[in-house]
């Protein structure tokens, strides 16, 4: 157990800090499945539009230190392709 001030308040800010990180990355993972379930259905136009909801919010978690920058951008590609070898060529 903490006993100085300084080692109560970094314990307070730990778990204020554990809540946001949590929710952010459940936002994230909620996002990406919207458009993995969008791929699945098959409905082109529907998982075109949940990538670009998606797409934002796994910056934001990048940016956030939730995700790794290349761990976000990684995931962005890859349901990008897959998205992307859905619709149909022009």
């Amino acid at each position: 157990m903490a006993h100085h001030q300084s080692a109560k308040k970094r314990i307070r800010q730990t778990e204020r800090r554990t809540e946001v990180n949590g929710a952010r990355v459940s936002r994230i993972r909620t996002f990406v499945k919207k458009v993995e379930l969008a791929i699945v259905s098959g409905n082109a136009e529907e998982a075109k539009a949940a990538l670009a909801a998606a797409q934002p919010e796994l910056v934001k978690g990048a940016q956030a230190g939730v995700l790794h920058k290349n761990t976000a951008s990684r995931k962005v590609s890859r349901l990008a392709a897959r998205v992307k070898s859905m619709l149909p060529l022009a």
